[in-house]
């Protein structure tokens, strides 16, 4: 069971991959970026971050293979990668990647549908 209020903390992230946006927090008096959703900033304690997009680019901070499913929908995906994405913008996402990625990779992530779900997909990013 999630926390009370989780469901209205998270709405603005999950509107923003229905129109394939990546959205994350940033605090308005210290300007950190926060890696989960919060009524207040996890820095300095200021109320009300705002939602921001991000560009979607970043490097990989961690990754596994998932051997088992945690729900039926994702049963025929086994194998697949998550990865943990340190964005440009300071913010930390997970998703799911791309086979062969690595910790330091450089990847853009886009919004798709995976095993029923609106999530998000890193893949690597071309040079350049």
């Amino acid at each position: 069971m999630s926390a009370p209020g989780a469901a209205a903390l998270s709405k603005p992230y999950l509107e923003g991959l229905a129109l394939g946006e990546l959205r994350f927090q940033r605090c308005a008096a210290c300007g950190r970026a926060q890696r989960l959703a919060r009524h207040a900033c996890a820095w300095c304690g200021a109320p009300q971050p705002r939602w921001q997009t991000a560009a979607g680019t970043g490097t990989v901070f961690a990754l596994t293979e998932v051997r088992r499913a945690p729900t039926d929908a994702f049963r025929a995906l086994v194998p697949y990668t998550l990865v943990l994405v340190d964005l440009d913008e300071g913010a930390r996402l997970m998703g799911h990647g791309s086979e062969g990625l690595r910790i330091g990779d450089r990847v853009r992530g886009h919004c798709t549908d995976i095993a029923g779900q609106r999530l998000v997909r890193f893949e690597p990013q071309p040079p350049g």
